[in-house]
């Protein structure tokens, strides 16, 4: 497990390096929950929440770690949480987790302002994925490959546009060469998860 050990590390300095990064404490409560470090994991993220209350994910990984060491009451608070604020940011896929996992806990599911959708599609039109909608489609897949087709088939441009400004984040915080795989395969990671495809 040297990889998740280096990886870690890496997240824990940029975390520590700009202690008000809130990308730096979600990628390190991601590491370390995936090491099954879940104290640990749960403080990134709660950090990560602190800065950001935005991060739909976060919620959903910080309600993981907190059943991992038996916290279920605040497991479903948390879950709670992060699946109203996902609704109103209309991040579909991760309402649907958090919605999922709370019904499984046997708790209640909150009460949504956003429907969820059926919409048809016109041309140029795709009903996406991230923000539940149907909006412009973009003109051709981003990239030449599985992923930029999936991208292309489920995620409109305006969404695609926001993943762009916080992509040039992604390489500065984390000082991704892109000419690496690795760096590529980090890059990747946060861009789906950013457009809620994984």
């Amino acid at each position: 497990m040297a990889d998740a050990a280096s990886r870690i590390e890496q997240f824990r300095k940029m975390a520590n390096d700009d202690p008000k990064n809130e990308l730096g404490h979600f990628s390190l409560g991601r590491a370390l929950l995936d090491d099954k470090q879940y104290e640990q994991a749960a403080q990134s993220l709660r950090k990560c929440l602190e800065l950001n209350p935005n991060i739909s994910k976060a919620y959903q990984l910080l309600g993981t770690a907190l059943l991992s060491l038996n916290g279920k009451d605040e497991a479903i608070q948390i879950l709670t949480e992060g699946a109203k604020r996902a609704d109103e940011r209309r991040e579909v896929m991760p309402r649907n987790e958090m919605t999922k996992m709370l019904k499984d806990l046997g708790a209640p599911v909150p009460e949504f302002k956003q429907a969820v959708t059926t919409q048809a599609t016109g041309e140029g039109e795709v009903l996406c994925q991230r923000c539940g909608i149907v909006a412009k489609r973009m003109s051709a897949p981003p990239f030449r490959n599985p992923v930029g087709q999936e991208i292309y088939e489920k995620i409109c441009a305006d969404c695609f546009r926001e993943w762009i400004g916080m992509g040039t984040k992604v390489i500065n915080e984390l000082r991704l060469p892109m000419n690496d795989p690795q760096a590529q395969k980090v890059y990747d990671q946060h861009m789906l998860e950013f457009l809620t495809l994984r």
